[in-house]
């Protein structure tokens, strides 16, 4: 178990100094110490492959629905299937991680992931690949919580670990993009088959990375015990959720199919929390849940998951279908986001490790609040590097600074045993609310288009004014999102730093 003692800081603000209980006692310090930043390698690199395959095959999707003849309705299903998979077996992930150790889970997740990316990239029919992506989804499961808990019990210097951490959220802020980048290169240059074959060297040099770097599991001294009926409620409930969510964008938010499964999602959900409080050895200890701090971390990555799915699909639908661009200059058109979100990596650490989560959180929902309102006034003659690009870059920049810090908030403080699991409920609110997302901007994009053309001929020219309305009714949205964000996480998240007890002894991968 960790303790925390609290203390005071200059200010009067309450500040807390964590001291982490290791998992293993560290027997070559000093050699372990230096591998610490190749950890943060290996586990960004795993962190990479599964976030960009969220958006890595959606360009490819139109060439490989040419090339096996499925229909539009089959083709959402290569997308709600990875999701319904990687989102409702997160938190399962993230205890077997907890239970039979990080590096296990971590390389099982990896050689899975790449088996199934080569399976779909050799599919021959459209079950083949749905399959594949569904496997993908359940291995990426595993990868996810597994990488962000390596790092949570690697790095324990406040410092070092606010950087750390900021990397990492980067990495999986910007992995959108550089999917999107991907996507179109491998679409336009090689074949919809190498937006998955591209994984499999990725998980290799990931592999090896596992390997050389990530010291053996010890043998628990404890056997390992498993919620299962924990386990079965909230798998249903997520799955019930995120089908739901998908639903919307489809059938509608009045569709009996969709508010029965949101419903049956929501209240599966508030039975596995009356579970998990009655439970010996549960899934999720609500201990995990109950630090405000990472309340507040966990509502930061779940509302800017929600916001940025805006700047991925609807500018993504701006450029390809109003400006005419292809999928590799699509991809390309994102470089400056990413651009933004590395120069916040660099700028936010220093400011974590002195005052904490609060202050570099709220800013930077609010820039990115900004960057998505100078996106709003899009038209149909917009150019992109007077319009486009410079909204992208403080979009990033803001995006940066919530994702960097929210990561490492949100499993600050957590006892070394519970790590994957606190580290799996990150990756499932980003999930949730991506899905959420999803689901409300389409809805409301739908319907200003739907409202323009009301009482006006479907003319080529309101048909693409009608789409225009669609796209900067989202991002209006979206920025009510991103602001929403900020004063949530103003309200939730402490002010002050929480620094890790220099005396504290070290804590390696487990």
């Amino acid at each position: 178990m960790s303790t925390s003692t609290a203390r005071i800081d200059q200010d009067g603000a309450a500040a807390s100094t964590i001291t982490p209980a290791p998992l293993e006692q560290e027997t070559a310090s000093g050699r372990q110490h230096s591998r610490r930043w190749w950890v943060l390698v290996v586990a960004a690199l795993a962190q990479l492959v599964v976030v960009l395959d969220a958006t890595i095959v959606n360009i490819a999707l139109p060439t490989a629905q040419a090339s096996l003849g499925f229909s539009n309705d089959n083709r959402q299903w290569l997308v709600t299937g990875y999701a319904l998979a990687f989102g409702a077996l997160l938190l399962l992930g993230g205890r077997l991680s907890d239970l039979f150790g990080r590096r296990l889970m971590f390389t099982i997740g990896l050689l899975g992931f790449g088996a199934a990316s080569a399976l779909g990239g050799s599919a021959n029919s459209f079950g083949l690949l749905l399959t594949a992506r569904s496997l993908q989804g359940v291995f990426g499961a595993l990868v996810a919580p597994a990488a962000l808990s390596l790092l949570t019990v690697t790095f324990t210097n406040a410092a070092e670990r606010a950087r750390a951490f900021a990397i990492f959220g980067a990495v999986a802020g910007s992995g959108g993009a550089i999917g999107l980048i991907l996507g179109g290169a491998l679409t336009e240059y090689a074949s919809w088959r190498w937006c998955m074959f591209v994984n499999v060297p990725l998980v290799v040099l990931a592999v090896i990375g596992a390997a050389l770097l990530l010291p053996r599991q010890n043998k628990a001294e404890v056997k390992p015990k498993l919620d299962l009926p924990g386990t079965i409620v909230i798998v249903l409930g997520l799955v019930s959720l995120v089908y739901g969510l998908a639903q919307a964008e489809t059938k509608g938010w009045t569709s009996g199919v969709t508010l029965g499964f949101i419903a049956a999602g929501l209240v599966l959900i508030a039975v596995f929390v009356k579970v998990e409080t009655t439970v010996s050895h549960p899934l999720l200890p609500m201990r995990i849940l109950a630090d405000r701090t990472r309340g507040g971390a966990y509502a930061a990555v779940g509302i800017v998951g929600a916001g940025m799915f805006a700047v991925f699909l609807f500018l993504t639908y701006y450029l390809s279908t109003i400006l005419a661009f292809t999928p590799l200059e699509t991809g390309l058109s994102f470089l400056p986001m990413i651009g933004g979100l590395m120069v916040s990596v660099q700028l936010t650490p220093s400011v974590v490790s002195r005052i904490g989560a609060k202050v570099p959180v709220l800013v930077g929902m609010a820039v990115a609040a900004v960057g998505m309102l100078m996106l709003t006034q899009l038209d149909l003659h917009s150019a992109y590097t007077a319009n486009i690009l410079p909204g992208l870059v403080v979009m990033g920049l803001g995006i940066g600074a919530v994702m960097g810090t929210s990561f490492g908030a949100a499993t600050q403080g957590v006892a070394a045993a519970d790590a994957g699991v606190a580290s799996a409920v990150v990756n499932t609110v980003q999930q949730i609310g991506g899905s959420i997302g999803t689901a409300v901007l389409s809805a409301v994009s739908a319907a200003a288009a739907t409202n323009y053309l009301v009482g006006k001929q479907a003319t080529p020219a309101n048909v693409a004014q009608a789409a225009m309305d669609s796209y900067t009714t989202a991002f209006w949205w979206a920025a009510g999102i991103f602001t929403l964000g900020a004063v949530v996480c103003g309200l939730l998240l402490r002010h002050g730093a929480v620094a890790v007890d220099p005396e504290a002894p070290k804590v390696i991968a487990h």
